[in-house]
């Protein structure tokens, strides 16, 4: 559970202090004007008197807004109508309490009875102060969410300068290895398939940077890209790869995010053994308007390298900008990916 911010102690105290001060202010004023300042001033029942509210105001000050500002937070948020109901009665609670144990203390301490008409005023005091400092507790939340959200804006700032940081450096690199691809093309044309690798190589990147971009691109374009790149994997792997696509040209102008197949290719690669007994085969077929992907499961003995979050950032950016989830079936020994392409609502 996420933690909530506390109001810090020294605050609470000092607005307690304040609320105490103000109250019995007009008792303070009243003292003065009949004993003056001098000793009997200590000795008056008056001072007594004075004293004892001061610190049952204070006491009620700082146990209202505790309550109010840090330990009503502390419950979980279920059901908004069950923390009103607590924040009610822990309120009355506390005013009550304190009403019944300064009736209880007040004769021992100023060696007289409250009558009916001060104990009224007393609690109508005691209720103006509690919806004064109800208020006020408000302020003090409202105050931590406002300097919570100025950290999370600070924090989005920096965190967007970091992605434009880093979009900036995953532009240059992928111009800088095209225009170095190209040089290379130009050192090699004697070598007619290390020619063909840099041509479908330098096709990749030229694809990846024109589809930047573009959240969506047309079908034909994601195959023609997937052909240079499973051109590089059968380059690596021979005859231990293989790949059929079998898909109705009605399919060819719907549309795909960018790299969509490619990551599943990819992702058969990594996860599944290739070599020569157990080579691998990877089918996208269309169907009721979605494209397959599927491949049979041979795990490989060593983990492969990666964040394993390919399929889960492709699920993701899937939904957001087509809103339609992919399935994944990895039922018997078929892993299986079904893109749906049917027309966004």
């Amino acid at each position: 559970m996420e933690s909530i911010k506390q109001v810090k102690q020294l605050e609470i105290i000092k607005i307690a202090l304040l609320i105490a001060v103000l109250v019995t202010l007009p008792l303070t004023i009243s003292l003065f004007r009949t004993t003056g300042f001098n000793k009997e001033i200590f000795s008056s029942e008056l001072f007594v008197d004075l004293d004892l509210k001061f610190w049952f105001f204070f006491l009620f000050s700082w146990g209202t807004l505790q309550f109010n500002t840090n330990w009503i937070y502390r419950i979980p948020k279920r059901n908004r109508l069950i923390v009103w109901a607590l924040r009610l009665s822990g309120n009355l609670g506390i005013l009550v309490s304190t009403v019944l144990l300064l009736d209880f203390i007040y004769p021992y301490l100023v060696d007289k009875d409250v009558s009916n008409r001060e104990e009224d005023f007393q609690v109508f005091i005691f209720i103006v102060v509690l919806i004064i400092i109800i208020f006020i507790s408000r302020i003090l939340r409202l105050q931590i969410i406002q300097r919570q959200n100025i950290l999370e804006n600070e924090h989005l700032k920096q965190q967007n300068l970091q992605n434009e940081l880093s979009a900036l450096k995953n532009q240059i690199n992928p111009h800088f290895l095209f225009n170095s691809l190209n040089s290379l093309n130009s050192l090699i044309r004697d070598n007619k398939e290390a020619t063909m690798f840099v041509k479908k190589l330098s096709f990749m990147y030229r694809y990846i940077l024109q589809s930047s971009d573009r959240d969506l691109v047309a079908l034909k374009e994601e195959l023609k890209f997937l052909d240079s790149y499973t051109y590089l994997i059968k380059t690596r792997y021979r005859n231990r790869f293989q790949i059929e696509i079998a898909i109705d040209e009605s399919y060819l102008d719907r549309k795909i995010p960018p790299l969509a197949l490619q990551l599943l290719v990819e992702n058969a690669v990594k996860h599944n053994e290739i070599s020569e007994t157990h080579p691998l085969k990877v089918n996208i077929y269309s169907q009721d308007d979605c494209i397959y992907v599927e491949n049979k499961v041979r795990p490989r003995s060593t983990l492969a390298e990666g964040t394993g979050n390919g399929l889960l950032n492709l699920y993701k950016r899937y939904y957001m900008i087509r809103k339609q989830q992919i399935i994944i079936d990895n039922q018997s020994d078929i892993f299986r990916v079904k893109l749906p392409l049917n027309k966004m609502t």
